[in-house]
């Protein structure tokens, strides 16, 4: 059985259709009932933050997916990942399960050059504090074989159903509307992207190898481009002019005082005024495929999702 914790996010709904499509047995977990149905789907309610929900909503796995992502607030995160992570190792415990998190790279803060797999840990915001005491959580009771569990990390996303991304929000579909696209900071700094999809492939590449536990590894990602060339290949695909405004820091301040999730941004920006840049290969080579390019990748959203 597997089974997906935080079901119905963007990456967890793509690792659900992979599932499906190759026959497996899924059962997925959340708080709001799923939308995918068949004859080896299953819903299970549960709050990750009650261990014994948790406990209960796994039983039977042999490979245990965590999906979840909470309010972008960091007060919360500070109070709550460290409760769902807890209650997940120990459900691990439990049912001997393999677990594998979906993760972000929050916790590497700036880096000068290329984030790896090896990258050391030096957040620079709460949210990346957080998520470094997790990801250290987790892999530990890996290391003192308390646990069989991997963590798998992608860069910023776009191609999200939930338009949850601000590539999906400010640039597609703006372009897609005949608008003019936004983008956060510096537009001539390089910046990686993660294609749900392909997040969603790893997560189930990783579950259907035992042999990939116990270590970090990266989503396959196309390699960073500046923000302007991303901006141009999109106006290129949607046949609009490659206009844009650029959004400085005090501006997201500004937003931010009227919208939380906005001001949870401020912090990170410095993701957005320096390079950003997300190295893959570790995976790729594992597995021996490539990411879809964001050529492709735009070209499917604008015929699918983004058309008009």
């Amino acid at each position: 059985m597997h089974t997906i914790l935080g079901a119905g996010g963007p990456v967890a709904n793509t690792l659900t259709r992979q599932l499906i499509d190759h026959n497996q047995n899924v059962k997925l977990v959340s708080r709001r009932p799923s939308t995918f149905t068949g004859n080896n789907v299953s819903w299970q309610k549960a709050d990750l933050l009650n261990r014994n929900e948790v406990l209960n909503a796994v039983k039977g796995s042999t490979v245990i997916y965590l999906c979840a992502g909470l309010v972008y607030d960091k007060d919360i995160w500070r109070e709550q990942w460290p409760v769902i992570i807890q209650n997940v190792i120990d459900a691990a415990k439990e049912t001997q399960a393999r677990l594998i998190f979906f993760d972000n790279v929050y916790m590497y803060g700036l880096v000068n050059g290329a984030m790896t797999e090896n990258t050391h840990y030096n957040p620079t915001s709460v949210k990346g504090e957080v998520r470094a005491k997790v990801a250290t959580t987790l892999m530990d009771e890996a290391k003192a074989g308390n646990i069989k569990a991997s963590i798998l990390r992608g860069a910023d996303f776009y191609g999200a159903e939930s338009m949850n991304s601000f590539y999906d929000m400010m640039v597609l579909d703006k372009f897609s509307k005949r608008q003019k696209a936004q983008w956060i900071g510096d537009a001539n700094t390089k910046h990686s992207f993660t294609y749900v999809p392909d997040a969603g492939q790893a997560m189930y590449l990783l579950g259907q190898t035992p042999e990939s536990d116990n270590q970090i590894w990266h989503a396959p990602s196309a390699p960073a481009l500046t923000g302007k060339q991303l901006i141009e290949l999109a106006a290129g695909e949607f046949g609009v002019a490659p206009k844009f405004t650029s959004i400085n820091k005090a501006m997201l301040w500004m937003v931010g005082l009227f919208n939380k999730t906005v001001m949870g941004t401020v912090e990170m920006y410095y993701q957005y005024d320096h390079d950003y840049i997300f190295d893959s290969s570790k995976f790729e080579k594992a597995f021996g495929i490539k990411p879809t390019t964001y050529r492709d990748g735009i070209s499917h959203l604008a015929q699918t999702q983004f058309k008009r």
